[in-house]
């Protein structure tokens, strides 16, 4: 983890090594290079391939509609680090492109230009964005980001492997306990006990460490991390259940014959995930491995008899943050306007198969986007039930903790108890350490 050696002003960051600021550097000269009478803005982004692409044209377009200022488009790889490093050097990009779960640790290691004043100029209000979205841009009462492309999770199913009871929308599971009855109708076990088909599987596809939120619990509890509660055990237990249910040596062999997410061995692409949690994005993968596919996308079940825990989703947030130190940050401002301009954020999220961050959509959009679901996942967008990353440093780590609690349960050799405990004790540890390296507290 990172947090162990950022402190305030980036002064004790110790992984840097010549080697990477001597790339770091020549990726910044290159980026600045220009014979231009124009503000050059330098711009890193993390995308490459069509999603790349897709935002080459949004910065084609800002630089053809005035003639004051020229944005540079860098594809870098390990940009987080990288942006850290050259801010740290006091040479920064003028715009990063980063994931919303970065706005905590570039805001504690003092990284990052407060956006409050240029939003204010611009006109920018939080009125524009859903509000989940915006909530994830935010830290302390500032605005530290933009978004780009955003996301939410719904539960894709694959109408070809589907009873008729539950082939449709309107006629599939609303509540856990009719998922549960899906579940055992679908799943097909061979004549060793071997799975041959899954129904569902909650750590596979996006969004699977954030299952206790599904059941009104939280990962923190104010300023204390909380993942050993009662509503945390209550959600990884049933997460365990699948391994019980189907065996843990029978789970581990069905799980490793899956293929990489983007490809056509994609479990759910290939007929052996009956349903998977995923974003708006993976209508592109249906797309481009396995175009006759019948499917559509539903909201998560609720657990029974809680109807005010419906729409849970996990959040996932592309944003534009301009570092500390930049040369230039109006300018830099002035194309994350850009961006945020309805016919542009509608162009960038089409191309990149996203729902949209604004909270005004238009029926265009929604009607020509080729994720034909997408009516479900700007919904899940605005529901309050909404997560997103835990505003605590050691996030990241959270779900590593979590993930190898869960393990730990599969394997039998912790009750789900006492996996939480251990996970609980050494995260309570790492947040302490961070307090007081990273916050001074």
């Amino acid at each position: 983890m990172m947090f162990a050696s950022v402190g305030k002003g980036l002064t004790t960051l110790g992984i840097l090594t010549v080697g990477v600021l001597a790339l770091v550097g020549s990726e910044r000269a290159a980026s600045r290079q220009t014979n231009s009478e124009r503000i050059v803005v330098t711009y890193w982004e993390k995308w490459t391939g069509d999603e790349m692409q897709a935002m080459r044209r949004v910065v084609d377009a800002f630089n053809a509609s005035q003639n004051r200022i020229e944005v540079r488009y860098l594809s870098i790889s390990g940009i987080a680090e990288k942006t850290l490093l050259a801010t740290s050097g006091g040479n920064p990009p003028d715009v990063a492109g980063l994931w919303s779960d970065q706005v905590v640790q570039f805001a504690d290691a003092d990284a990052l230009t407060p956006l409050d004043d240029f939003a204010r100029e611009f006109g920018i209000r939080q009125s524009d964005y859903k509000p989940a979205y915006w909530n994830e841009m935010t830290y302390h009462g500032k605005l530290y980001a933009m978004p780009s492309s955003p996301g939410t999770s719904a539960l894709y199913v694959n109408r070809g492997l589907m009873p008729p009871e539950y082939n449709s929308p309107d006629k599939f599971p609303k509540t856990l306990s009719e998922f549960e009855k899906f579940i055992k109708k679908v799943s097909k076990q061979k004549g060793d006990g071997s799975l041959a088909t899954a129904a569902f599987l909650p750590r596979d596809g996006f969004g699977g460490g954030s299952w206790p939120y599904l059941f009104g619990a939280s990962y923190v509890d104010g300023d204390r991390v909380s993942v050993n509660s009662a509503g945390n055990l209550k959600a990884w237990s049933w997460v365990h259940s699948f391994a019980q249910r189907f065996g843990v040596r029978e789970t581990q062999s069905f799980r490793s014959g899956f293929g990489n997410y983007s490809s056509p061995e994609n479990p759910f692409l290939s007929g052996k995930l009956a349903s998977m949690m995923d974003g708006p994005w993976f209508g592109n993968f249906i797309r481009l491995y396995n175009p006759k596919l019948d499917w559509f996308a539903v909201p998560f079940p609720y657990p029974d008899g809680h109807p005010e825990l419906k729409g849970y989703t996990v959040l996932n947030l592309n944003t534009l943050m301009i570092p500390k130190g930049s040369h230039h940050p109006k300018e830099a401002f002035e194309f994350l306007r850009f961006v945020q301009k309805q016919e542009v954020m509608e162009q960038l999220c089409t191309s990149q198969f996203c729902n949209s961050p604004l909270s005004n959509v238009s029926e265009k959009f929604l009607r020509e986007h080729p994720n034909k679901a997408i009516r479900v996942f700007d919904d899940l967008a605005r529901s309050p039930r909404a997560v997103g990353p835990v505003k605590f440093g050691i996030w990241s780590q959270m779900g590593q903790e979590v993930g190898n609690a869960v393990d730990v349960m599969d394997l039998n050799q912790k009750t789900p108890q006492a996996a939480l405990d251990q996970a609980q004790t050494r995260l309570q540890e790492s947040w302490e350490h961070y307090k007081k390296q990273v916050l001074n507290q």
